[in-house]
């Protein structure tokens, strides 16, 4: 038995066994010790190398040395919800067999469950950063986390540069406060191109260690730039497309043809829509699907279960697919057109292989010289190991408002005790008092803050309002659901913008890669019925394209 499993309570040995899960991975040999230290830890280490159970089964261990609880001691933050459910499938097998109870709480969370939760606190608790702040609003609910010591951040590059990053931050540093004590933070990421500040971002300053497993050397990745044939005229005619594009698709064609099972990743959703509708175009039996954000759960975890299954040739797919959701076995990951990113790069083509003692294939179709240009770029920089650093923004006031009001809703705290938890934060660590003040006397102002005797207070039903509005710090579009009207199933969403512009009845759009024509258009719902006609029109969301990181552009 490998000596670093002697360190773990025998109940999870023995369940490692029958998991197969074989020989510990190196993030695993390096991880498992310090957590079991009660050390702050971030595991940054390639797609299958295990670093959920890195992270998770050492704390497991712990908990079944401690012996039972009344409330939430390990906490699992994740950026997705789409990754909440797989997380569930996988850290309940584990809890079921150990006694011990698992639950996911998100916007979808029902009623009867969030009541449950709130009455007999789970072990451990799956959530995301904008549902934390309503854990630490409610009396009940904070009384549940009362015996916290273990905080797992999931994906941290997905929030190490962005706005939801910078809350989740100010949210642990209250955590502190409303617990009047520190706990142990464990961070996971696949692609990390500064693991030393982010784990400074993550833990407040504090100490982290870094547990950093390469990934250059199990990748192989090309560049491919088809040149039109004769045929590929013929093809574009029939698809509605230029002769480039239909080159581009018949290379993929035959690149899925060659394997078992392949990824499509493109970095829209309507290039999704459009290769999946050309394809289904081209072949209506060509057994290729479409995943992406915009499609209703139930559509995006029927294909997830069909490629578990090994029922499906390729997915073409935007970053939905990027995190570690459990979709089985993966030969091959191609990206229509430049990625943009190493890191992004680096998590799409870890999908295929998905193990540590196996190459991950990719391939990058491209259709221009810009596209080329960067393609290789970025392979480069891969092979080099030269990742995108993460920056948090620096000081926003509108997430520190937010999180200013949310503390006035929490109650008992004064603005010393606000501006020091805001300042122990990486992204506030420059704020001044001044700055500080000046944004509390604007939120007096607007009637969102009352300050009495030297501590913040609602100042009324406008408090509530505001707060509860704008729980996320993702842009908010209005959105409509696309109800097929032959099953009265939700189909997907369409942004406000396209609706307005394009659906009224009759006309005709492709959404899941598949054609539908609208029957009529009411409240938040597009209703609509399948057609024929796959060269409807493709439609288009807010907040599509990927920025070309500074450095890569300079060396293009």
């Amino acid at each position: 038995m490998a000596s670093v499993l002697r360190l773990l309570d025998p109940r999870i040995v023995r369940l490692w066994r029958e998991r197969g899960l074989g020989d510990p991975t190196p993030p695993q040999e390096k991880a498992i010790p310090l957590i079991l230290r009660g050390e702050n830890v971030l595991i940054v280490a390639p797609t299958g190398s295990g670093k959920t159970e890195a992270a998770v089964l050492p704390v497991l261990s712990l908990l079944l040395r401690e012996g039972g609880g009344k409330g939430v001691r390990l906490l699992y933050v994740t950026p997705l919800r789409t990754l909440n459910r797989d997380l569930l499938s996988r850290l309940e097998w584990w809890a079921t067999k150990l006694d011990l109870k698992v639950a996911v709480r998100h916007g979808d969370t029902s009623q009867a469950e969030r009541r449950a939760q709130a009455l007999s606190p789970p072990d451990v608790l799956i959530t995301t950063p904008e549902t934390l702040q309503l854990l630490l609003i409610g009396a009940r609910l904070r009384e549940g986390l009362r015996e916290l010591k273990w905080v797992v951040v999931d994906e941290v590059h997905e929030l190490a540069d962005d706005r939801r990053g910078v809350q989740l931050a100010l949210l642990l540093e209250k955590l502190r406060r409303v617990l009047g004590r520190d706990f142990t933070v464990i961070g996971l990421s696949a692609t990390i191109g500064n693991p030393e500040e982010v784990a400074k971002f993550l833990t407040g300053g504090r100490r982290c260690r870094v547990i950093y497993t390469p990934v250059a050397k199990r990748f192989r990745v090309e560049v491919v730039w088809p040149e039109p044939g004769e045929e590929d005229f013929e093809l574009a005619e029939k698809l509605f497309v230029a002769p480039e594009v239909a080159a581009r698709l018949r290379r993929i064609r035959e690149l899925v043809e060659g394997v078992r099972t392949t990824l499509i990743f493109t970095n829209t959703r309507p290039t999704a829509e459009m290769l999946g509708s050309r394809f289904k175009m081209w072949d209506e039996k060509f057994p290729v699907y479409v995943h992406h954000g915009s499609l209703s759960q139930h559509e995006r975890v029927r294909i997830e279960e069909m490629l578990r299954r090994g029922e499906v040739r390729a997915v073409v797919c935007t970053s939905s697919m990027e995190l570690g959701i459990d979709i089985g076995h993966v030969d091959l990951v191609i990206q229509y057109n430049s990625p943009r990113e190493t890191w992004r790069l680096v998590q799409r083509v870890g999908r295929s292989g998905h193990r540590l003692d196996r190459v991950s294939r990719g391939v990058v179709v491209v259709g221009s010289s810009d596209d080329a240009l960067e393609a290789l770029v970025l392979v480069r920089r891969l092979k080099d190991e030269v990742i995108e650093p993460s920056s948090p923004p620096r000081k926003p006031l509108d997430v520190l408002a937010h999180e200013v009001v949310g503390y006035a809703l929490t109650g008992r705290y004064g603005l010393d005790e606000v501006y020091e938890a805001a300042r122990s934060t990486v992204p506030y660590s420059d704020l001044t008092r001044e700055e500080f003040e000046r944004l509390v006397r604007f939120l007096e102002e607007i009637r969102l803050v009352r300050v009495v005797g030297g501590a913040v207070r609602p100042a009324g039903r406008r408090t509530f309002d505001y707060f509860f509005g704008v729980l996320s710090m993702i842009p908010e579009v209005k959105q409509y659901y696309v109800v097929n009207i032959e099953e009265d199933a939700v189909v997907g969403i369409l942004d406000d913008f396209f609706v307005s512009e394009y659906c009224e009845p009759g006309a005709r759009f492709i959404m899941a890669g598949r054609p539908w024509e609208v029957v009529s258009v009411a409240g938040d719902e597009v209703r609509v019925k399948p057609v024929d006609d796959y060269a409807s029109a493709v439609p288009s969301w807010v907040g599509e394209e990927i920025p070309v990181p500074y450095e890569v552009a300079m060396e293009v």
